[in-house]
C-alpha cells in the first residue's frame, strides 16, 4: 500500500508564490517518476510538471520559466515551487507517483488526493 501526502496549497494574489510537497510512503522499492497534475473546473486533468529518478523534468508549455520541479529521493517527495502566479493557474493539484512497490513487481501509478490553489485577488 502506498500513501502521497500533499500539502502547501491555498489562497494567493496574482503574481504570488506557492510551494506544494508531495511525500510517498508505504511500501516502495524504487520510483520512476513523482509529478504534478491539475484540474480546472470543467475541464480534463492535465500534466503540469514532471522529473524522473534520475533528475529529467518536464513541464507544461503553460508553466515554464514559472514552476519548478524538485525532488528529494531520500525522503520520496516531490516539491513544486510555483512563482509568478496568475489566475489561469486555478486549480485542484494532484501529486502522481509512478514506482514498483518491490523487486518483483510491475510498475504502478498512484495519486494523491488533491490540494486546491486559488489565485485571486
Amino acid at each position: 500500500q502506498v500513501q502521497l501526502v500533499e500539502s502547501g496549497g491555498g489562497l494567493v494574489q496574482p503574481g504570488g508564490s506557492l510551494r506544494l510537497s508531495c511525500a510517498a510512503s508505504g511500501t516502495i522499492f524504487s520510483i520512476n517518476y513523482m509529478g504534478w497534475y491539475r484540474q480546472a473546473p470543467g475541464k480534463q486533468r492535465d500534466l503540469v510538471a514532471l522529473i524522473t529518478s534520475g533528475g529529467s523534468t518536464n513541464y507544461a508549455d503553460s508553466v515554464k520559466g514559472r514552476f519548478t520541479i524538485s525532488r528529494d529521493n531520500a525522503k520520496n517527495t516531490v516539491y513544486l515551487q510555483m512563482n509568478s502566479l496568475k489566475p489561469e493557474d486555478t486549480a485542484v493539484y494532484y501529486c502522481k507517483t509512478q514506482l514498483k512497490p518491490s523487486v518483483v513487481a510491475g510498475l504502478y501509478n498512484y495519486w494523491g488526493q488533491g490540494t486546491q490553489v486559488t489565485v485571486s485577488s
